[in-house]
């Protein structure tokens, strides 16, 4: 799913000057202590939610450069798209919203346009020298060298910067959240990603693995919960592969371990996590869930496909034995576990039977949601080299089509398995479509509704609510009063 943000500042972190990291000390060329400055910077993300995290850390270095955040480009000195490329679709999009930014350049003297994120790695020539559409391109990993690129820009130069980085994870780095609604927020625990799945552009965009310090996970959690925040979601492209060595205290912790010291701040505080894979999440982990009534019951577990052979294409190094097998174990130790997936349709050289396998699968599976596509061949990943994209793209568009109807009646039904039932909600907000009613999740992260009438809630409270009806994407109920 594609979104697009671009919000102000809610509050502002601090940071030091020079960066320190690792030992290397990096410059910030525009910091001056107490700097005052009428420049205003603009930020749209896209893709997923790591993106939006980064674009959190991009806010506080740039805050620290003196620059002011606003809503509108419009009023924008520095417009940055923090981009997508894991489909041709979200490429597409950006490209668009790139082109719109470059005419704005023109209306405003020294105005700079920069692209950020996966599709500054991957597209750096064509965006700066063959369209010229960007002044600045920035890599995930080179976002503290910012303020230099600016100042670069500023004379006229094209600033770029994608290296990849084996140990950068902006643990040191307090993110300025972003369109908060200060109820809920993301921790990013680690960066890249070391499966080479066939199909996913991932880890030749954001490079290899790294897991973040613990210490530095915690104290993040620990403040946003100091902050009022009653919920956060540690991110990473693989999070049950998470591992750190605190050779302080001569210990290893897993993501079972960081999900407990994680759990433990306060059982007020709300904990998922996103996104795991199913050859790595353990027992250790569920069992973790299980025994925190604060770790919600939500796993995200992308299957991709039903069918062996296709999976073995995509090097997903499971069998949809396996994955079944898993399932069942999810569900035996957390019988109650809300379950969504990511699921391609077309994938190279499958077949109609193949296909029929991966909606079997998800049958099986009775997902509570899905993230749905059809294969969308990425330059440079494994399948772009060694397999032929020869699925035509309206059979694509058909077996979507048919994965996504199967969706729509597993979601409709696993909500009405649940009217009559009453849950832990955690208020973050209005309904968007009226404002008489409070919207919020369960701990299976399904969204509920419900009338405000003259209960005294607010936003960030707990509460129970009666679930009376529903939608495919909705449950709708009452407060019940305590």
């Amino acid at each position: 799913m594609i979104d697009d943000k671009a919000t102000e500042i809610q509050s502002i972190g601090s940071q030091k000057n020079p960066y320190e990291h690792n030992g290397d000390v990096f410059e910030n060329p525009l910091f001056t202590p107490n700097r005052v400055t009428n420049k205003k910077f603009y930020i749209e993300s896209y893709g997923c939610a790591m993106n939006f995290a980064d674009s959190e850390v991009v806010a506080s270095i740039l805050q620290e450069s003196g620059y002011g955040a606003t809503k509108h480009f419009e009023e924008a000195d520095l417009i940055l798209v923090n981009t997508c490329s894991i489909r041709e679709k979200a490429e597409l999009t950006i490209r668009k919203r790139l082109t719109e930014f470059r005419k704005a350049k023109e209306s405003k003297s020294g105005r700079l346009v920069g692209v950020l994120g996966c599709m500054a790695e991957r597209l750096k020539s064509q965006l700066l020298e063959e369209e010229k559409l960007v002044d600045l391109v920035v890599g995930p990993d080179a976002y503290r060298s910012l303020p230099a690129l600016i100042l670069e820009a500023e004379t006229g130069q094209k600033a770029v910067n994608v290296l990849l980085s084996r140990d950068e994870t902006y643990a040191d780095i307090s993110p300025i959240r972003l369109d908060s609604n200060g109820v809920s927020a993301f921790v990013s625990i680690m960066r890249g990603c070391n499966n080479m799945c066939s199909f996913c552009v991932v880890p030749f965009t954001r490079g290899r693995e790294r897991s973040r310090d613990a210490h530095s996970i915690v104290a993040e959690a620990q403040d946003l919960f100091n902050k009022g925040y009653k919920e956060i979601t540690l991110l990473g492209q693989n999070v049950d592969s998470y591992y750190w060595i605190d050779e302080e205290n001569n210990s290893t912790i897993t993501f079972a371990l960081l999900l407990e010291k994680i759990a433990l701040i306060s059982p007020s505080l709300r904990v998922r996590f996103s996104t795991s894979h199913p050859k790595d999440i353990t027992d250790e982990v569920l069992h973790t869930i299980a025994k925190y009534e604060n770790i919600c019951n939500y796993i995200h577990l992308p299957v991709q496909s039903g069918n062996n052979r296709i999976l073995q294409l995509m090097n997903r190094t499971y069998t949809r034995e396996w994955y079944m097998a898993k399932i069942d174990r999810i569900r035996e130790i957390i019988p109650d576990c809300g379950i969504s997936a990511d699921i391609i349709a077309g994938f190279c050289s499958e077949t109609e039977e193949e296909h029929q396998e991966t909606i079997d699968i998800m049958q099986y599976s009775k997902y509570d949601y899905g993230y749905m596509y059809f294969y969308s061949e990425r330059p440079g990943t494994l399948a772009a080299r060694r397999y032929e994209d020869d699925i035509p793209e309206e059979i694509k568009k058909r077996r979507l089509a048919e994965i996504v109807e199967v969706q729509y009646q597993l979601s409709l039904q696993s909500n009405k398995n649940d009217v009559g039932k009453t849950f832990k909600i955690l208020v973050d907000g209005e309904s968007k479509k009226d404002i008489n009613f409070w919207k919020g999740r369960n701990d299976q992260n399904k969204v509920a509704v419900f009338a405000k009438e003259n209960f005294p809630i607010k936003k960030g409270d707990y509460v129970q609510v009666k679930i009376n009806a529903c939608t495919k994407g909705t449950l709708l109920g009452e407060y019940v009063k305590d």
